[in-house]
């Protein structure tokens, strides 16, 4: 990629003029406003869509609207934007994280629970930026999906541009299977169970992203396979077979059975007296939400690949501290 005013961002103070941008093969097949977006940092949306209607922005000397697709080769004209320099943001530290897989198209991590897959909404850095600064020399790196903050797991990062796209028409086409670990309160009795409720998703006053099931919402379908069971508790397995934001929390939530250390749709009381227990019965500091598995088709071979991530240990440590259960295989 080749920029005029080179090694300033668009959205620098500094960069007083126009810059001139060669798309490369890696960033080809984005929509113009998302790479706007990722190039610009600090630039608020508005501002970005404002100038994409405006014809500020230009492609191969010509307008184009905010769905245009960027091709290899593309000279994309942006023009100098000014913002405010912020002197209290924190970049972020690099770090790595656990490895499951990863080669030339794909990385493929176990991501810890209480950590943010991405900056944004209160959170200076996550996962992403981690990994971008950890690895200068990288091209790309994008997240091929999410994970909540709380939820702990299997997550895939796109090294190269036509991985992610791949990776994302097989989820939008339903042809990934992704499974999870989830420890619920009450008396579950079905060995296995659909759950299809809508889901409608809105922004609180103080600006906090949540979910509500509400007819004419997002359609959404999850299957439980119950794995052990308890007097009071349950571990079950969620299949996704939709993939929407908070989905398998607000499922089990709205049919009666909230999963353990839910901060959001949770059982609070309850919440609280895990968090205090002792050793001996088991405390509980995080939500027991775990992304064990994922099948999908390696965007370059065509392998069909599973990838499994281990239960942690803290929940492990839960489930022994509950005793023999009632119905499923004792936790060794």
């Amino acid at each position: 990629m080749v920029k005029q005013n080179d090694g300033l961002p668009p959205s620098s103070p500094q960069a007083l003029q126009a810059q001139f941008v060669t798309i490369g093969e890696e960033e080809a097949g984005q929509r113009i406003d998302n790479y706007l977006l990722r190039v610009c940092k600090g630039v608020p949306k508005s501002h970005i869509y404002r100038i994409l209607r405006s014809g500020e922005v230009r492609v191969n000397k010509g307008r184009i609207d905010q769905l245009y697709r960027l091709a290899a080769g593309d000279l994309v004209r942006i023009p100098p934007i000014r913002i405010a320099e912020k002197t209290t943001q924190q970049a972020a530290p690099g770090a790595e994280f656990e490895v499951v897989f990863e080669d030339a198209h794909l990385l493929v991590i176990n991501k810890p629970a209480g950590v943010a897959v991405h900056g944004g909404s209160g959170v200076s850095y996550g996962v992403i930026e981690q990994l971008r600064a950890a690895r200068p020399q990288a091209k790309f790196l994008e997240l091929v999906h999410r994970l909540d903050r709380e939820t702990s797991g299997l997550l895939l990062i796109g090294k190269k541009r036509s991985a992610l796209t791949n990776l994302h028409d097989q989820m939008r086409d339903g042809t990934t299977d992704k499974r999870y670990f989830a420890a619920v309160h009450g008396d579950w009795h079905n060995k296995r169970q659909h759950v299809k409720l809508p889901l409608h998703k809105y922004t609180t006053a103080d600006g906090e992203k949540r979910v509500v099931v509400q007819a004419g919402g997002q359609e959404a379908h999850t299957i439980f396979n119950l794995l052990r069971k308890w007097q009071d508790f349950a571990l079950l397995e969620a299949e996704l077979k939709t993939g929407r934001t908070h989905q398998i929390r607000v499922h089990l939530a709205s049919s009666g059975f909230p999963i353990l250390g839910d901060e959001k749709y949770g059982d609070f009381p309850l919440n609280k007296q895990l968090q205090k227990a002792g050793e001996g019965r088991g405390a509980l500091k995080r939500m027991f939400l775990h992304a064990h598995q994922i099948t999908f088709t390696h965007p370059d071979s065509g392998e069909r690949m599973t990838l499994r991530a281990p239960m942690p240990a803290e929940c492990e440590r839960f489930l022994v501290s509950l005793g023999r259960p009632v119905q499923g295989e004792p936790v060794a």
